[in-house]
């Protein structure tokens, strides 16, 4: 690692060195060659950028693009822009706010999705009816993902906007919470203008858990 500090890969971004010399992130951690591990947020990343950490690292001399965290960001939004696609596709997405909030009646959710310009009353109706379920079925409750905006969901989700979505527990909400603890390192996950900020982080971030149910 470029700090020098032991940390699970789940928590960090590989780096590799292309054939011309340019340190290049490898996020899925399967490129070819010798691979440096850096703490998956924007501070460390920073720092191993302008204290010569990739340098020891690979031991050699190496060239660092100044826009290499705003790669890492758009890797990782990328990445989960595909695991929401793929929810879609398999259909394993709920799509709008009476759909969802029909579904959390009796449907514990592995994730919200909700969009960042969205208002808090309607999030506000679902964030309630989910956590009840899951504090009857005593199960974590759901992540909340709001970094995108309607038009970004909708352009996502194949409509015109969408405010309001979810992802139901199981194998692909565990593989959306790998890919959004790295995100988080680097981009809010939750806007942190909104009003109702400290009912929306308070406590959504527990672990799903391994013992998951369900199919992608």
């Amino acid at each position: 690692m470029a700090s020098g500090e032991v940390m699970s890969p789940e928590l960090m971004t590989r780096f590799v060195i292309s054939p011309d010399n340019v340190v290049v992130p490898d996020i899925m951690g399967k490129l070819p060659g010798r691979g440096v591990w850096v703490s998956a947020n924007k501070t460390a990343l920073e720092t191993a950028m302008k204290n010569g950490g990739f340098a020891r690292g690979f031991k050699r001399k190496v060239s660092v693009p100044e826009d290499l965290i705003s790669q890492v960001d758009t890797m990782y939004l990328r990445q989960l822009s595909g695991l929401l696609s793929m929810a879609k596709k398999s259909g394993r997405l709920i799509l709008g706010f009476d759909q969802v909030f029909g579904a959390t009646a009796a449907t514990p959710l592995g994730w919200r999705i909700e969009a960042s310009d969205g208002a808090a009353d309607g999030r506000g109706k679902i964030r309630a009816r989910a956590r009840a379920i899951c504090y009857e079925m005593e199960l974590p409750l759901p992540g909340v993902i709001a970094c995108f905006t309607a038009a970004e969901l909708g352009q996502l989700f194949g409509r015109e906007q969408i405010i309001h979505a979810a992802i139901p527990r199981g194998k692909l909400a565990k593989k959306i919470k790998a890919v959004t603890a790295k995100l988080s390192g680097y981009r809010e996950l939750i806007p942190a203008s909104w009003p109702d900020i400290e009912h929306e982080t308070r406590a959504e971030h527990r672990e799903i858990r391994d013992d998951e149910d369900g199919e992608e």
